[in-house]
């Protein structure tokens, strides 16, 4: 089973680039806040507990998440090739839960792959965006230079780890969407373990 953690700041053409990915590798789109907002509208057990803490203004827990995920994980690894986590991890000790996690499912994390895009380049790129999104964060300059930085220092601490697995590669993102595809695909199938076939080309949507 092929897993891939791809980064990239807000802007950076990461939704572009997944729904590419997950029609090339048969791969199913894990996104927090699209499971999060599944399970609660679900009224599951983990998203009712999500709400009450999201109702008080409060984090919801790393343990909670890590549900969410591995219930998504059991709905699709009968028929996805692997998944593409989004979101999460965004911190060490998240990295180290989901490879645990994932090792009870005896798989893993075959790469993390973060877009670089300069933050200049950002900013124009969302504030044009935000002409047609009509997303608030899309519209407001100190907003969008307020979610890089969060990106950014997030970012840091996920990328020492699965670079001390040697699991890391940071790509540029800016130029042709077809070329930047190309080289993902290129680090992706390094780290692919060796299969007899190659993975169905089919979209596959998250069963929450």
């Amino acid at each position: 089973m092929l897993n891939i953690v791809l980064f990239g700041p807000p802007g950076a053409g990461k939704g572009t680039q997944s729904q590419k990915l997950i029609a090339q590798y048969n791969l199913v789109h894990l996104s927090t806040g699209d499971l999060l907002r599944a399970q609660i509208a679900q009224g599951t057990e983990l998203g009712l507990t999500a709400k009450k803490l999201m109702d008080e203004g409060l984090l919801v827990p790393d343990e909670v998440v890590i549900g969410m995920i591995d219930h998504a994980l059991q709905a699709n690894k009968q028929t996805a090739g692997g998944f593409i986590f989004d979101g999460f991890p965004r911190t060490v000790p998240q990295a180290e839960r989901l490879d645990q996690l994932l090792a009870q499912h005896n798989s893993g994390i075959n790469c993390m792959i973060a877009l670089e895009v300069a933050e200049e380049e950002l900013v124009t790129r969302l504030l044009e965006r935000g002409k047609t999104s009509g997303r608030p964060d899309d519209q407001d300059e100190s907003k969008i230079r307020r979610r890089v930085t969060v990106y950014n220092t997030e970012t840091a601490q996920v990328a020492g780890y699965y670079a001390a697995q040697n699991k890391f590669h940071a790509l540029n993102g800016i130029g042709p969407i077809d070329t930047i595809f190309s080289q993902i695909c290129a680090i992706i199938d390094q780290h692919k373990a060796p299969t007899a076939e190659s993975p169905a080309q089919a979209t596959r949507e998250v069963k929450a």
